[in-house]
């Protein structure tokens, strides 16, 4: 029992020296290998394998034996330097317990001897990534955006690779002037700082600030943030005065005629939050009819499109302006059946915007519209599309009767609002059909229109 003990606490310190061993093995030889590099980058002149360890080389090698030759493997760099950290009692220290034991001796030893191999064959292998302060890994074929050539090493040792043998051939060519200093990581940003949030409610000396900025710059990034920061404020009916009063209304609509969709969108946004005030309206009709040829000539469906039909629903909610609209009626509805689904709701609130004033009436049923129209009355569509082309209806036939143009019928075209909604019979037909409808809210809707037939 006491026999099989002393051997279990053999083997117990044959692995804690082998780990210790390795430990101090990795220590020595990354202290080796920076004061070879430093040697090569002052000295540029070639250094034996031995470098640091010539002055102490034949007390090592008396410790470690035969095998310390004078191209020195890892193996035997590990024995050197465990030498140097024990003194002269080296072959006592190499030892590792006594010499009883058997076979678990044996195996101690093999296992230990299995290690050092483990460690000489990893540091045969050539290139590796080396490391800076011990645990920190750079790898050089990574390059960091934004460096001088590429690189990104912190320091000039920085991380080194390929075998010895490269390093050593290639000492002397290595240049100086290839240290670069700690590169970062670049960030994109805009030409200018913006002093303030886009969602800051601003006074109105911190509104002409940004107001100056938006006049100035040409800096799409400045020009964005300034439009964002002007529209959040514009919600604010207090801030809508200040605005107007400050000369706003003209820096903002001259971004109407710039190429850039977003710039153009946000532009749309602020004056449709200042198109809520009356008097902002009276600025804003000098460029309604910029608005819409933009609208209709821009990408179908985009957000530059659904913005500018915004701002044509608030000038349109009243009566005073919707004159300068008329020329596109038939625009607004080529668009209607074109459009998406979301389109397709903005231009019919626009559209019955029209219908709400009996003077636009016979200008609207006068327009030709695509005869694919008559589809929207479909009880396929959603609820809202239908409320909305129901009301849309309701309101021209109420309209048709109040300004008494049902008896003028001869002037109007077979292709013409007119005669889709009122002559053809169609539309009627398509409305009865949605008398069954599931949706009770449509259903109560359609009785209404069918009772004013």
């Amino acid at each position: 029992m006491g026999r099989t003990r002393e051997a279990g606490c053999v083997v117990a310190g044959v692995v804690i020296g082998a780990g210790a061993c390795y430990c101090v093995y990795r220590l020595a030889r990354g202290k080796d290998e920076n004061e070879k590099i430093r040697d090569d980058d002052e000295d540029s002149s070639d250094t034996s394998e031995i470098g640091v360890e010539t002055n102490k080389g034949p007390k090592s090698n008396a410790g470690v034996g035969a095998e310390a030759k004078p191209q020195i493997d890892s193996r035997a760099k590990v024995e050197v330097n465990l030498g140097l950290e024990s003194g002269p009692g080296v072959k006592k220290g190499t030892q590792w317990g006594p010499q009883t034991g058997g076979g678990l001796e044996a195996k101690a030893k093999a296992l230990f001897n299995t290690l050092k191999e483990q460690a000489s064959a990893k540091n045969n292998k050539g290139a590796r990534v080396g490391n800076i302060s011990g645990s920190r890994i750079l790898v050089p074929s990574l390059p960091c955006p934004g460096g001088r050539g590429g690189g990104c090493h912190p320091t000039r040792s920085g991380v080194r690779t390929g075998s010895k043998a490269s390093r050593k051939s290639k000492g002397k060519a290595r240049s100086k002037s290839t240290r670069a200093a700690a590169t970062t990581w670049p960030v994109r940003r805009g030409k200018f700082n913006f002093p303030y949030k886009i969602d800051d409610i601003l006074s109105a000396p911190d509104l002409q600030k940004v107001l100056n900025i938006l006049e100035r710059t040409n800096d799409p990034f400045t020009q964005e943030v300034a439009l964002v920061t002007l529209g959040n404020n514009a919600a604010y009916s207090f801030n809508q005065n200040a605005i107007r009063e400050l000369g706003g209304v003209p820096i903002i609509a001259k971004l109407i005629k710039t190429k850039d969709p977003i710039i153009r969108e946000k532009t749309y946004n602020a004056l449709n939050n200042l198109s809520v005030n009356a008097e902002n309206q009276g600025k804003i009709k000098t460029y309604i009819s910029q608005v819409c040829d933009d609208t209709m000539i821009c990408r179908i469906d985009s957000a530059v499109q659904m913005a500018g039909l915004r701002l044509l629903t608030n000038m349109t909610v009243t009566n005073h302006y919707q004159h300068l609209l008329s020329y596109s009626f038939p625009d607004f509805f080529a668009l209607l059946f074109l459009g998406n689904h979301f389109t397709k709701i903005q231009v019919m609130k626009l559209i019955i915007n029209f219908t709400e004033n009996p003077a636009m009436t016979r200008e609207l049923v006068s327009c030709k519209v695509p005869s694919e129209l008559i589809s929207l009355f479909n009880k396929e569509w959603d609820r809202e599309i239908l409320l909305n082309i129901l009301t849309l209806f309701e309101n021209i036939n109420d309209n048709i009767k109040s300004e008494g143009l049902a008896s003028s019928r001869k002037e109007f075209s077979r292709s013409s609002l007119f005669f889709l909604f009122k002559e053809s019979g169609v539309c009627v037909k398509k409305i009865r059909a949605l008398a069954n409808h599931n949706d009770l809210v449509v259903k109560v809707k359609v009785l209404k229109v069918l009772t004013k037939l």
